[in-house]
């Protein structure tokens, strides 16, 4: 979000994301949301790869993702941040939580999710997508568009940010 110059309203945290498209296109998300982007080491691909830059289109030059070597360079980045982890094992329902502007949303990789050391304590903070059952998970840019839209939902609701034309979120 380095093109506003405002705080974002929310910081998407992708712990060890591994699909170009996917990272894209929740570059895009942010940008569009008005979230930060952070993703944590090893990538499974360079941040110069076509297929990340063509599913962020014209999106990906303003977002400026911050990128750290592990977790725990990112913990110490933002330790005082209040964490929401995503995650399919457990959690209560995402719209339960009571999200506030600057929240970090935090995913986990495609294939396994948040690992158990970045979920060890963190029980009342864990949030789940409300699935069929049977299913397992959701793709990882859909889950970001679901933790972020709910976040936005309430903000507006609650009058902290407000609609410019009953569409767009302000600057």
């Amino acid at each position: 979000m380095a093109d506003r110059g405002v705080a974002p309203r929310f910081h998407v945290v992708l712990h060890e994301p591994e699909i170009p498209n996917n990272t894209g296109n929740i570059g895009r998300t942010c940008l569009a949301m008005g979230a930060a982007l952070h993703l944590i080491e090893p990538l499974g691909f360079d941040l110069d790869e076509k297929a990340l830059r063509r599913a962020g289109l014209d999106y990906w030059p303003r977002l400026s993702p911050s990128v750290y070597p592990n977790w725990v360079a990112y913990l110490a980045a933002f330790p005082d941040a209040r964490r929401w982890y995503f995650t399919s094992r457990r959690g209560r329902p995402h719209f339960e939580a009571a999200f506030e502007a600057g929240d970090h949303l935090v995913f986990g990789k495609e294939t396994a999710g948040l690992p158990a050391e970045v979920l060890a304590g963190q029980e009342a903070w864990g949030l789940g997508i409300p699935l069929r059952e049977g299913e397992r998970s959701l793709n990882l840019s859909t889950a970001v568009a679901v933790g972020l839209g709910e976040g936005i939902r309430q903000l507006v609701v609650d009058g902290r940010v407000g609609l410019v034309d009953g569409r767009h979120l302000p600057a």
